[in-house]
């Protein structure tokens, strides 16, 4: 999911390159009979912006992050059997 949403970033302008995008993923597993299966998984995305792209680009940011899951191939492989969350936290950089 990570680089189907830098992908979105940089076709709308936003550099996610060199660490400037990053995530976390932790995922919940449960028992099903006898079995682990993974349930939940909740993905935090880091974006460092820097302060001047951020006023121009905050709308297309949120856009790309609220749009990007349809367009992943893995999140369409899983959704259905998994639910998966996300968050994003906007650092400004200078």
């Amino acid at each position: 999911m990570t680089g189907t949403f830098g992908g979105a970033l940089e076709a709308r302008g936003i550099p996610a390159d060199s660490g400037k995008l990053y995530s976390e993923s932790v995922g919940e597993l449960e028992k099903d009979r006898g079995v682990l299966v993974i349930k939940r998984v909740h993905v935090s995305y880091v974006l460092k912006v820097p302060s001047d792209l951020l006023s121009e680009k905050k709308d297309a940011i949120q856009r790309a992050f609220n749009l990007h899951p349809e367009s992943c191939p893995v999140y369409k492989s899983i959704y259905k059997s998994i639910n998966i969350t996300k968050e994003l936290e906007i650092v400004e950089a200078n």
